[in-house]
């Protein structure tokens, strides 16, 4: 049972009639406190009961970081009794929903549709607690209230901020494939043309029934093949935690992850996605050529950074259980000297000795301006751990380099941009 203000405001009037008839302790407080509490009490039981409502619900079930989706709830009344009330979609705090409360008419045998809007600030599944009704009587003192269940999910999705960067990078790819097929024309085992033969020409490639077709001899020739494997790793470990900026460094390699992943799709490879810390978090595996970013960017929407410290020897032991076929891997992960010389390091022999390793780190820019300080004791004491810092982050990239890994380090705002063209470099040397 609730009480409105309205019945606060009629017990009010009943104490000063006490007061003025001056009877306080007397027939008249009883009669009046009586008649108060009857009409409290006549007023719920005339309400419509919320329990005998129907609810179902529509609207979004997905979105991207930043935002709006609108959900709405359909309330029924199948009673005789017309409702007058408010009601309450009650999400969990992050979704931000809004309105907090509405005012809530619904006739009998009617329907109402109540919408909610939700504005997520955080990556992941926004799930509904319940529909919370309060039905009130007719003279508006009192009512009932009672949440119902009506459950829904709101998936909020990565943002893909670097997709701005795509349609520059793509361009820049197209001119190196240009130049790659005519320098590499007659080579590889992917079909290319058929032209006219000249001498020096493998007779093995000569296509009979062209040549039957035609007054000369005719030869195909080829090109490299364009279905590379490309496996993405992102280490939702301890480190990935750390936030670089107002943003944890997790959601930036996401970023980067993405662009890399529209890239190499409309280049013609096979993307494959792993999310990994001390077990395999989410995985994703081409089902074929194309793009694979929607898929990718639903598997990443519930990650979140697990704070234990990532396992190098199970995350090298998925990544070659994942074919003989060799691949590049892209793992994305913190440039931290300690977990990587006492995990990754010592088994980067084995990951390299079947896969081209592109290993990509965020560089926080904080620590940079830190470095730079001079002005005052405490400055300076926070540029010699700033330097150190960096110091040993170039120190590991020089180290992994050596080892035959790939190294891009680069701020927030550059990570991403930067990975693309570190994959169109491999792609322009051949290596991939």
């Amino acid at each position: 049972m609730v009480v409105t203000g309205r019945a606060a405001l009629l017990a009010l009037v009943a104490a000063g009639a006490v007061a003025i008839s001056g009877d306080i302790g007397g027939i008249v407080t009883y009669v009046s406190a009586g008649l108060v509490v009857l009409l409290i009490v006549l007023d719920v039981l005339l309400a419509t009961g919320p329990g005998r409502l129907r609810l179902s619900r529509e609207g979004d079930t997905t979105l991207r970081l930043g935002e709006t989706a609108e959900v709405f709830v359909t309330v029924a009344n199948p009673t005789r009794r017309r409702l007058r009330g408010r009601v309450r979609d009650a999400w969990q705090p992050s979704a931000h929903s809004s309105p907090r409360a509405q005012p809530l008419l619904v006739g009998p045998g009617e329907r109402r549709r109540v919408r909610t809007t939700l504005t997520p600030t955080r990556r992941g599944d926004a799930r509904a607690a319940g529909v919370t009704v309060r039905s009130v009587g007719p003279l508006g003192l009192a009512g009932r209230q009672r949440t119902l269940t009506a459950p829904w999910t709101v998936r909020t999705l990565p943002p893909f901020h670097s997709r701005r960067h795509l349609p520059g990078k793509l361009s820049r790819l197209r001119e190196l494939e240009g130049q790659h097929t005519a320098m590499v024309r007659g080579q590889g085992s992917e079909f290319d043309s058929l032209r006219d033969y000249v001498p020096g020409d493998d007779v093995r490639s000569i296509d009979w029934r062209a040549t039957a077709r035609n007054d000369g001899v005719v030869v195909r020739t080829w090109r490299p093949e364009r279905d590379r494997r490309i496996l993405v790793v992102l280490d939702t470990g301890r480190t990935s935690a750390g936030r670089v900026g107002d943003t944890p460094r997790l959601d930036h390699a996401m970023d980067a992850a993405l662009l890399l992943t529209a890239l190499a799709g409309k280049a013609g490879d096979r993307v494959d996605f792993m999310a990994h810390d001390r077990t395999v978090r989410a995985q994703v595996r081409a089902s074929g050529k194309g793009s694979q970013v929607n898929r990718v960017v639903e598997a990443m929407a519930p990650l979140e950074p697990t704070l234990v410290e990532s396992d190098p020897a199970a995350l090298v032991s998925s990544v070659l259980t994942q074919g003989r076929a060799r691949r590049l891997v892209v793992l994305l992960t913190d440039l931290d000297a300690t977990s990587l010389e006492e995990g990754l390091l010592p088994r980067l022999p084995l990951l390299s000795a079947h896969h081209l390793l592109l290993v990509a780190g965020i560089r926080d820019p904080e620590v940079e301006e830190m470095a730079a300080g001079r002005g005052s004791p405490e400055a300076l004491y926070r540029a010699a751990s700033a330097e150190r810092t960096l110091s040993e982050r170039h120190r590991i990239s020089r180290e992994l380099r050596r080892m035959g890994a790939e190294v891009v380090d680069a701020g927030p705002e550059q990570i991403a941009p930067a990975l693309a063209d570190a994959y169109i470099n491999l792609k322009a040397q051949g290596r991939l």
